[in-house]
């Protein structure tokens, strides 16, 4: 095979490309403190709400490739544990609302802006 990958060769590629807030703690650090001391963002809370949210919709997500893709009963039961799938990531993402000081109604306003924009016609 003439197009093996070294993945200890990649590893070092991907190393080169990665921030220094990626790859060094105290460059992470500086940035946070950076981004408290400059910024009304609630970093932590931010943090929470982004990682949060990635990880409820990945739960939610994970349902629906069950029931798609796995045969899976689309029960109430399973309907169930996604609406509360779903609840968790609005809380998360109320959260990260929070950490932004942004009124969650401005960010619904302003999607529903961006949508009519997109589909002027309704679809």
């Amino acid at each position: 095979m003439s197009n093996q990958i070294d993945l200890n060769k990649y590893k070092d590629f991907v190393q080169a490309v990665t921030s220094d807030q990626s790859n060094d703690f105290q460059a992470f650090i500086e940035n946070l403190v950076d981004l408290h001391e400059n910024t009304d963002v609630n970093m932590p809370l931010l943090m929470t709400g982004a990682i949060g949210m990635a990880n409820e919709a990945g739960e939610f997500g994970e349902y629906v490739k069950k029931v798609l893709f796995q045969g899976k009963e689309l029960s109430e039961e399973t309907q169930y544990n996604m609406k509360r799938e779903l609840g968790d990531v609005i809380w998360y993402w109320i959260n990260a609302c929070r950490a932004l000081n942004i009124d969650p109604n401005d960010v619904i306003a302003e999607n529903v802006s961006k949508l009519e924009k997109r589909y002027p016609g309704g679809s």
